[in-house]
C-alpha cells in the first residue's frame, strides 16, 4: 500500500512522476515554493489535524489546490501534506545560511535592544544579503545575529540534541517551541546534513541495525526514538516528562516496557552515506 505520508498525489491530482504507477484524473510538474513564514503546521487535510510542522525556509513542491490551502511535498524529507497558502512564497532567494542555534530572533534593524519582529528555531534556512556589526541581514527582510547562523553543518548529532534539553513535548513537533521524539532525531541529523524521515517507523526502516550503541544510534521503541549520547545514556523528547531530557537507556528500556508501550526494538545508525546538501 503507497503511504500517503510520502505519496505527492490528491485524489484529484499527483505528481508527473506517478504517471503509470498512481491513477488519477491529472498529473502536473508542480511548481516550487519557500515557507515563508517562522513555523507551519503541516496537515493531514485542509483544516485538519498536524502531521508534522515545517520550519521557515523549507522548500515545498506544490501540487494542488483547494480552500487556500496547498498540499505539498517538502524537500526535506518528502513528506506530503496541506499548508496554508498564506505561508508560502514563490519569489525566493538563495539559502545561504541556517539557523544553528536552538532558536534565534528576527529584528528590524541590526541592534539586539529593539523589539523582535519574529522567532526562528534550528534549521531554519535563510538568506543572508548583507552583515552590520554581530547581524546579518536577511533577503526575506529583519536582522539575526551573525553567531546563530551556519553555512557548514554541524559534526556531532547529540550536540545538537542535547542543545534542545527542556524544549516542550508537542505531538508533530519541529521547532524549539515543540518538539516530539521523532522531530528531535530529525533536526538533529538535518543539521548535521544527515538525511533522515520526518516520523519514527520510517526512521527506524531508513538506517542499518547495530548491536553495539554508540553516540548518534537512534534507538527505537514502538512509535518512539531516542538518540544515544554514549552505550549507557540517551537523549529524547519524550511525553513521559513532556519535554526533551536525558535518561538512562537502561532504565527507559525496563520503563517503556512497564507502561504497555512495547519492547525495546534495538539500535540504528545514521551514517555518511546519506548526506544531503547545507545549508
Amino acid at each position: 500500500m503507497t503511504d500517503p505520508r510520502l505519496t505527492p498525489a490528491t485524489e484529484r491530482i499527483a505528481l508527473d512522476s506517478l504517471r503509470g504507477r498512481l491513477d488519477r484524473p491529472a498529473y502536473t510538474a508542480g511548481r516550487p515554493a519557500r515557507l515563508a513564514v517562522p513555523l507551519a503546521d503541516l496537515l493531514r487535510e485542509p483544516g485538519g489535524k498536524r502531521d508534522r510542522q515545517v520550519n521557515f525556509g523549507a522548500d515545498v513542491t506544490v501540487i494542488d489546490n483547494r480552500d487556500g490551502f496547498s498540499f505539498v511535498q517538502a524537500a526535506l524529507d518528502g513528506y506530503c501534506g496541506w499548508l496554508r497558502d498564506d505561508t508560502l512564497a514563490e519569489d525566493v532567494a538563495q539559502i545561504t545560511h541556517r539557523v544553528t542555534a536552538p532558536a534565534t530572533h528576527v529584528y528590524p534593524g541590526p541592534d539586539l535592544k529593539l523589539p523582535e519582529t519574529a522567532g526562528l528555531s534550528l534549521g531554519a534556512r535563510v538568506s543572508v544579503i548583507g552583515t552590520q556589526g554581530r547581524f546579518a541581514r536577511l533577503g526575506s527582510g529583519g536582522w539575526v545575529p551573525m553567531m546563530h547562523l551556519g553555512a557548514e553543518p554541524a559534526t556531532d548529532p547529540a550536540a545538537v540534541a542535547l542543545s534542545l534539553l527542556g524544549t516542550p513535548y508537542l505531538w508533530g513537533g519541529n521547532s524549539r517551541r515543540g518538539i516530539d521524539c521523532s522531530g528531535l532525531a530529525q533536526g538533529a541529523l538535518a543539521a548535521c546534513a544527515i538525511a533522515c524521515p520526518g516520523d519514527s517507523d520510517m526512521q527506524e526502516k531508513a538506517f542499518p541495525a547495530v548491536t553495539e550503541i554508540r553516540r548518534g544510534d537512534l534507538l527505537f521503541w514502538p512509535g518512539h526514538v531516542a538518540m544515544a549520547l554514549d552505550d549507557r545514556q540517551m537523549v529524547h523528547a519524550t511525553a513521559n516528562v513532556m519535554a526533551v531530557t536525558v535518561e538512562p537507556i537502561r532504565d527507559a528500556i525496563t520503563r517503556i516496557e512497564a507502561q504497555g508501550e512495547g519492547p525495546f526494538l534495538g539500535a540504528r545508525r545514521p551514517g555518511p552515506a546519506g548526506r544531503t546538501a547545507f545549508p
